[in-house]
């Protein structure tokens, strides 16, 4: 199990660092890729980004270092939380009924790291 979650882990960090830094660092870019940015101010943008951004780092460097592991799990509900509000207040109001699927399998794993990490914690 624990190397299932570090494959979860790797890959939900390789996705949210990706996306977290074209937002953080490539906001002209995100405008014009994203929708949903086209109508955000340039704060707004960033500060997604940078959750992003500490989302991934929390997914990894917690764990693999010791330090502070009980992190990794609060980074995930981060994340799963970040796919909750795209869900609720972006994508189900325009009608983006298309990029849900995405958001939702996100949300999942995250909340698969969550729950598996969880469980690795209370049991030692």
């Amino acid at each position: 199990m624990n190397i299932v979650l570090w494959i979860v882990q790797i890959i939900l960090a390789g996705m949210f660092g990706m996306a977290g830094f074209i937002k953080t660092f490539q906001t002209a870019k995100t405008h014009d890729m994203l929708p949903w940015a086209k109508n955000r101010s340039d704060a707004f943008v960033h500060f997604v980004g940078v959750s992003e951004l500490l989302g991934a780092l929390g997914m990894i460097f917690p764990l693999l270092t010791g330090i502070l592991p009980w992190l990794t799990p609060l980074a995930a509900i981060g994340l799963a939380l970040i796919q909750v509000l795209a869900i609720f207040t972006e994508h189900l109001p325009k009608k983006e009924y298309k990029v849900l699927p995405m958001n939702v399998v996100l949300m999942v794993l995250s909340l698969l790291i969550v729950l598996g990490r969880w469980a690795m914690f209370t049991a030692s």
